[in-house]
């Protein structure tokens, strides 16, 4: 599928009156299985991301070719529209810029910039605290005017709600729904009531982040203009249990045959798509 349809689908579920929850995703195959259980959209994630591509922490020292060459991985392999966190834009609004072209290039459906001060500055001893609304703003204008195809979802980030408080994030929702987003993905809701108090202060649609347990209900979701809901990542740290237990096992003696809960050779073969791949080799490959 053209990346321009992958947008359009995901503005559908924008424009939609409904709530969703994405696939999180990190790599080719954690994608084609998202697209296979069903899900409408994949999110890879800029913590996912650092975990995946270095190993590291989420501290912001990913680089911007870096999320973004692995994000191009992750659109290859699948259909599914993804969704990025495209953290603060990896600088100063010209960087925002930068970001947005690299992304809409490598592939991806939408993105969202933030307005959480990033990298963590000198002496804020691991508190988080906020850029300016005027350089919050900046970086919203820059982000969709660096756009090329108008279908690419920008959606301005704030964890306002967490750092501030929730009239900061209301003040900030209302900033960046002015500027013209096309969505508002909001971090650190605490309650239900929190959530209603942005949500009855904008009419742009919700991207929820960090949502509590009473929150995750799609039912009383998708009313309040909540269209994706994120679950968190837990996926990705599935994966690493599953791969550190079956290579302590086989440290520890374990027979390759004895092995549990391995994927068997069916489940491989199509996640890693053998039959399309026999027939480009009997089409390509082979005398008539």
């Amino acid at each position: 599928m053209r990346f321009n349809q992958r947008r359009k689908n995901f503005r559908a579920i924008l424009n939609g009156d409904a709530c969703v929850h994405p696939g999180s995703v990190h790599d080719p195959m954690a994608a084609r299985i998202a697209q296979e259980v069903g899900f409408e959209v994949g999110i890879f994630a800029g913590s996912v991301a650092s975990m995946t591509v270095l190993g590291a922490p989420d501290l912001i020292v990913l680089t911007l070719s870096e999320f973004a060459d692995q994000a191009k991985r992750i659109g290859r392999a699948c259909d599914l529209p993804l969704l990025v966190d495209a953290d603060h834009g990896y600088g100063n609004a010209l960087n925002v810029r930068r970001t947005v072209e690299e992304l809409e290039m490598a592939g991806v459906a939408a993105l969202s910039i933030e307005d959480t001060d990033l990298p963590t500055p000198y002496g804020a001893d691991g508190k988080a605290s906020l850029i300016s609304l005027d350089e919050g703003i900046g970086k919203m204008k820059a982000a969709l005017d660096a756009r090329i195809d108008p279908d690419l979802v920008i959606a301005g980030r704030t964890s306002a709600a967490a750092i501030a408080g929730v009239d900061e994030a209301v003040r900030r929702a209302r900033a960046y729904e002015d500027v013209g987003v096309d969505a508002l993905f909001m971090v650190g809701l605490k309650s239900r009531e929190e959530l209603e108090a942005v949500a009855s202060a904008v009419n742009t649609p919700i991207i929820l982040g960090s949502a509590t347990k009473d929150m995750m209900d799609l039912n009383y979701l998708g009313p309040l203009g909540v269209r994706v809901c994120l679950q968190g990542h837990k996926v990705f740290a599935a994966a690493i249990e599953a791969i550190y237990r079956t290579q302590s096992a086989l440290r520890n003696g374990v027979a390759p045959g004895d092995l549990e809960d391995i994927a068997s050779s069916d489940l491989m073969n199509r996640l890693m798509r053998n039959d399309d791949y026999a027939g480009w080799t009997k089409a390509f490959l082979e005398d008539d």
